[in-house]
């Protein structure tokens, strides 16, 4: 098994908090880690999938009460929702008692429905953890190019070819719409959900304009703010927030949306190769997109991402302000001679970050001038690790 960064993590929380819930989109390996965690902690595994382990809770109470002495993991939770009032009972039953922390470790693939679900029922007995498909941290053995063809979900990356990478993301893709969608409560016809998806792909990390998405989709805006606010929910798209400051200047307000995993934006484009990527509009938009999941997915907790551009031309593509208030300006370019546009400049002038890099595909690292660095991706992202354990 790949060692995931967020092992050490979960076992962690779970000596700290009654319960641990972990997120992340279907397919993205919370299993995985979540069997792991269960072998070394001697755990009792439950899949909500399972017909067999959901008989076990047909009395859930009954059942839990005998392994309040155990961790107990239970796998996609967020289709029982009646079990977090349980939960909290038994929690309260062990506080009581002495016995104290880590007795649950949840799983689920929804963010904001587990969210308000847990939160309400569980709040001040549960901390959330967020479970990304791979990131260029971990060792999987694949090169950057491979895994920002591919992205990062396992079955996707560590296939044999791009052709079953390619054969497996358009197979979760066609799950999603027609399964686990429709499981999660939303109605939303398949073929609709689809195509607003891949418009989304065309305009990877562009300005959010609903309006514009509903007209072309044929809906209203309130109809395709929700589907936004859908794969959001879902782990499978992020709002990067606009950076507001003082500087005298008119600001873009709308949040950027990139689909958070490269190799569904390529699979959703129909882009089966590297070449073929490297020949499309859209990889310029995929290289920046790739980066900043990256670079988000890797820094410390606390860390707050946004972009920045003023009406004036002045940007800053990702824009990261780390928990003590110190900023890094990241600029990124597909490009093996780069170099920084005027805007970045001018963005860096306004805002005096305390770092200034520009990520680009190559595999050396040499200053720029004016305070920017060229960087290669992955010693980036070990450097953004780094400042969090620093």
């Amino acid at each position: 098994m790949i060692p995931r960064l967020l092992t050490e993590p979960v076992i962690e929380a779970l000596k700290e908090a009654p319960a641990v819930c972990l997120l992340g989109p279907r397919q993205c390996g919370k299993t995985t880690l979540a069997i792991e965690v269960a072998g070394r902690l001697d755990a009792v595994y439950l899949d909500l999938e399972s017909e067999r382990d959901l008989a076990k809770l047909q009395d859930p109470e009954s059942y839990l009460e005998r392994h309040l002495d155990r961790l107990v993991v239970l796998d996609e939770v967020h289709r029982r929702p009646n079990l977090f009032l349980v939960l909290r009972g038994l929690i309260d039953r062990a506080r009581r008692s002495g016995q104290g922390h880590g007795r649950y470790l949840l799983l689920g693939s929804a963010a904001l429905g587990m969210l308000r679900q847990s939160g309400e029922t569980l709040a001040g007995r549960i901390r959330f953890l967020e479970l990304t498909p791979f990131t260029l941290a971990e060792p999987t053995g694949r090169d950057v190019d491979t895994q920002w063809l591919r992205g990062g979900f396992p079955d996707s990356l560590l296939a044999p070819g791009d052709g079953e990478s390619l054969r497996w993301r358009r197979d979760f893709i066609r799950t999603y719409l027609e399964r686990d969608i429709p499981q999660l409560g939303p109605r939303i016809p398949a073929e609709t959900l689809r195509r607003f998806w891949t418009m989304l792909a065309h305009r990877q990390g562009a300005p959010l304009n609903v309006a514009d998405l509903a007209r072309n989709l044929g809906v209203d805006s309130g109809t395709a703010s929700r589907y936004c606010d859908l794969l959001v929910d879902l782990l499978l798209a992020r709002r990067v927030q606009p950076f507001h400051a003082n500087v005298g200047k008119r600001l873009r307000k709308a949040p950027r949306l990139y689909l958070r995993d490269s190799g569904l934006v390529h699979a959703l484009l129909g882009i089966a190769h590297l070449e073929d990527l490297l020949a499309h509009p859209v990889v310029g938009a995929s290289w920046e997109g790739f980066v900043i999941e990256n670079l988000i997915a890797c820094a410390p907790d606390g860390t707050e991402p946004f972009y920045y551009r003023t009406s004036g031309g002045a940007e800053i593509d990702l824009l990261l302000r780390r928990p003590d208030g110190r900023m890094w300006a990241v600029e990124v370019k597909r490009s093996t001679a780069p170099r920084p546009g005027r805007g970045f400049h001018s963005a860096c002038e306004d805002l005096h970050p305390d770092r200034r890099y520009l990520v680009y595909p190559g595999d050396e690292r040499f200053p720029l001038g004016h305070g920017v660095e060229a960087v290669p991706l992955r010693e980036l992202v070990e450097e953004v690790r780094g400042a969090g354990r620093g």
